[in-house]
């Protein structure tokens, strides 16, 4: 069954990402990535995103675009990245979520992914 681990990441969190303070951060997420793959369970995903600074939210009303700078609600924690787990059971995909380094700060969302509304919408 596939999962997807939304990763939300404090303001301090992004922070880490910078280049005087990187190693750390990166450190633990290869180390995290590695145990992933080398257990077979990632199956996509896990390019980390910029900022809510760079984000651009768009809604239809009546038929026409409104655009807003920045994400659609202001939270403590952003959405700093996804990943794509193969995994038996929702207490395996809990599991590894666990042991993602952003549970430590922020939060890891874990939902099933809907493989067959997938289907239907991407099969003629």
């Amino acid at each position: 069954m596939r999962y997807v681990m939304l990763i939300y990441e404090t303001p301090a969190d992004f922070e880490a990402r910078g280049p005087s303070v990187r190693e750390p951060y990166v450190a633990a997420w290869r180390a995290y990535y590695r145990a992933l793959v080398d257990a077979g369970v990632f199956a996509g995903g896990g390019a980390p995103l910029e900022d809510t600074a760079t984000a651009t939210t768009i809604q239809m009303k009546d038929g026409r675009r409104h655009v807003q700078d920045g994400p659609f609600a202001e939270t403590k924690e952003q959405l700093g990245g996804f990943m794509i787990l193969d995994v038996a059971s929702i207490d395996a995909a809990l599991e590894w979520a666990a042991r993602c380094p952003a549970a430590a700060t922020g939060a890891v969302e874990v939902r099933p992914m809907a493989v067959a509304m997938h289907a239907t919408i991407t099969t003629p």
